[in-house]
């Protein structure tokens, strides 16, 4: 199995709407992106954060379903619509378990 881990820095000013809706829109990709066997995303709310607002973690089967689902063209519009035009900073973290 294979553990996605992503932590997201926004932009200053970045309305609390704005956040939701990619929050959302990640929490929605579990039904539409069949690679997905588990989803979960949130608020930080420790001070040891460095800054990182939100994180997502995704579970999938093998490398490849992590691989498809860096392709979908679903995930990818998330990306391009909702995340890129607040973004400041990410980390992203891959491991098998």
């Amino acid at each position: 199995m294979i553990i996605h881990i992503v932590l997201f820095k926004w932009q200053p000013d970045i309305s609390a709407e704005s956040i939701t809706s990619v929050m959302s829109a990640l929490k929605g990709m579990k039904g539409k992106v069949p690679e997905i066997i588990d989803l979960s995303c949130g608020n930080n709310f420790s001070e040891l954060s460095q800054g990182f607002h939100n994180a997502l973690v995704v579970q999938f089967k093998d490398k490849a379903a992590l691989d498809a689902y860096a392709k979908n063209a679903h995930h990818q519009e998330i990306i391009k619509t909702l995340i890129k035009p607040i973004l400041a900073d990410k980390i992203t973290i891959d491991y098998e378990v």
